[in-house]
């Protein structure tokens, strides 16, 4: 058996690892893993700048999940430490605990648009809004049009770029469908701190060496294993007939037999390229829509900035939506150096005029930024570095699901393809989804499982006995 992986991100590395595993059985012959780019990692990979060790923005892995949670701990043997989580909202140059916390949110607010807040909340439970199929209906219906206003419509705009009239509830019922206002103020008031939206977790997992080293050291354990992967080789398509896999056209244009093919290149461009699809199914991936960051890395020379991981940018006069600040991940990522590096991100489509901005007008533009949000005080930026991410988050636009589902379908018709990852199935994946996703991929050809992986969303529940990874490995939840 022959088996190809399209793409070196978690998704495809884990599927290529807990396949490795079947060379040794003798149930594999050949196992290739194929990365466009120069390393591994993806989204999720690490970077080394101004000798210190950077992430592309801020990753933090957590899961609930027995297989995740022991995939994560057999791969990065105890190279870990356990970070506490400090994330916080920048609105209006105040700065709002996240979760909510009542008495800060009460300070910050005032005592007058805090009463008008709370009166627009249990307006919205005496005549609730009807219709919840967009962004901004279901958290009106959640929290009142005031706090949407206040806390979820301008990062949202940002990082999607439409709407939020536009935008699909999936997004708001996958990432805070548990986040409740009522149990935020319970918890506040209580001074609790166990908190019930699952995302939203006090502490998390994170590798010495960055976020990257564990997809470094997945394909370490490849390698030793018998698994071959190929860095800097672009894929040109997957070849089919009869809506079955035949192999792997590369942009060189040599070609490879495979039995079975796992991608996780961008969905749009596999639908694009397989040579049976119909005109129609090309039609509707074309209507896809991905969105682009722009990464703005500042060298600054000052080591106490503001002692979150990162601050969620919801004030409407900055255009960028996040800032990350490495020097509060752990000390392993800066060693010795007297400097701090912080993440600025930007979010574009490709037909907005600062996506096509040069580097340094770029950093130019970061530098003031985070000039104004008075976090830099005293210090002084003296380098920058810009990274630019295509097609790096699916957008959920309103009905694309009725888009999707044809092509899902299709998909699901041609033998020996699976589409896995944020990319390859178009769904806005964290690490773990992305993990558990290469897990099942692998166990669908392995174990010869019927998972559909399409099933698998961004809000899906441990299937197994719930965990978390402490400092001395796995414990089980209360």
């Amino acid at each position: 058996m022959k088996i190809a992986i399209i793409g070196a991100g978690p998704a495809g590395l884990t599927a290529t690892y807990e396949l490795s595993k079947g060379i040794e059985s003798g149930k594999i012959d050949q196992l290739d893993l194929y990365e466009i780019s120069s390393q591994v990692g993806g989204l999720s990979k690490s970077i080394d700048l101004w000798d210190q060790t950077v992430d592309l923005g801020p990753h933090r892995f957590f899961s609930h999940d027995r297989r995740i949670n022991e995939l994560w701990l057999e791969v990065v043997e105890g190279e870990y430490d356990i970070v506490n989580r400090q994330t916080r909202i920048y609105y209006k140059k105040k700065f709002y605990d996240y979760p909510l916390k009542a008495t800060n949110a009460l300070k910050n607010l005032g005592i007058f648009e805090a009463i008008l807040s709370i009166s627009s909340y249990f307006l919205q439970k005496i005549f609730p809004v009807k219709n919840t199929d967009t962004f901004e209906s279901w958290v009106t219906s959640r929290f009142g049009k005031r706090l949407y206003k206040h806390f979820f419509k301008a990062y949202s705009e940002k990082l999607w770029g439409i709407k939020c009239d536009q935008l699909d509830s999936d997004f708001a019922s996958q990432r805070i469908k548990k986040l409740s206002l009522f149990e935020a103020v319970k918890n506040s008031l209580l001074n609790s701190k166990r908190n019930t939206h699952k995302t939203l977790v006090d502490e998390f997992a994170y590798p010495l060496k960055g976020t990257g080293f564990v997809y470094e050291r997945m394909a370490s354990l490849i390698k030793e294993k018998g698994g071959n992967i190929h860095l800097s080789k672009g894929i040109e398509k997957v070849i089919t007939s009869g809506r079955k896999v035949k192999g792997i056209e590369f942009t060189s244009g040599d070609y490879q037999e495979y039995d079975h093919v796992i991608s996780s290149m961008p969905i749009s461009t596999l639908v694009n390229r397989l040579p049976e699809t119909p005109y129609d199914i090309k039609e509707l991936a074309n209507k896809l829509k991905f969105r682009n960051t722009i990464l703005v890395y500042l060298k600054i020379n000052k080591t106490e900035l503001f002692s979150d991981q990162w601050l969620y940018i919801h004030s409407t006069d900055l255009k960028t939506g996040r800032i990350t600040n490495f020097r509060n991940w752990v000390p392993q990522l800066y060693g010795n150096d007297e400097h701090s590096i912080v993440c600025m991100e930007y979010w574009y489509n490709f037909e907005d005029k600062e996506w096509e901005m040069s580097d340094e007008e770029q950093i130019e533009t970061a530098k003031r930024e985070f000039s104004n949000t008075g976090l830099l005080k005293d210090g002084e930026i003296i380098d920058g570095k810009v990274i630019r991410l295509p097609r790096c988050y699916p957008v959920y636009y309103k009905n694309y699901k009725k888009q999707l589902k044809p092509i899902e379908t299709y998909l699901n018709s041609i033998e020996n393809l699976q589409a896995i990852g944020r990319y390859g199935s178009y769904k806005y994946n964290n690490q773990d989804h992305s993990i558990f996703m290469g897990i099942l991929a692998a166990e669908n050809i392995l174990k010869s499982e019927k998972h559909n992986l399409w099933e698998i969303n961004t809000d899906y529940e441990a299937y197994q006995e719930e965990t978390i990874i402490t400092k001395t490995g796995l414990a089980k939840t209360d």
